[in-house]
């Protein structure tokens, strides 16, 4: 490869890097995110953890399929744990 080759492939992949990185980042700079049930460690949700508890850190049990936690948009039924996948609707505990 010759060095204008090298040199034009290197702008490329570096310009679609750069697109993919804003690509996930809404106009605030701030990437996107969605609530994800059943993935958080007891105590440790973001909020809604279901009847018997007011919101974030309140969950009782890992897992807990009616408490959610923000991940990155896109990711949430890709994590995995004991439990099964994360979940974008509340699930049975």
């Amino acid at each position: 490869m010759n060095k204008r080759t090298l040199s034009a492939t290197t702008l490329l992949l570096t310009s679609l890097a750069s697109g993919a990185a804003l690509a996930a980042a809404d106009h605030d700079g701030k990437q996107d995110m969605e609530k994800c049930y059943g993935v958080a460690m007891a105590g440790q949700n973001d909020c809604a953890a279901g009847p018997g508890t007011s919101c974030a850190g309140t969950s009782k049990v890992d897992y807990q399929g009616n408490a959610w936690k923000l991940v990155p948009a896109g990711t949430c039924t890709s994590i995995e744990t004991p439990k099964g996948h994360g979940s974008l609707k509340p699930m049975e505990s």
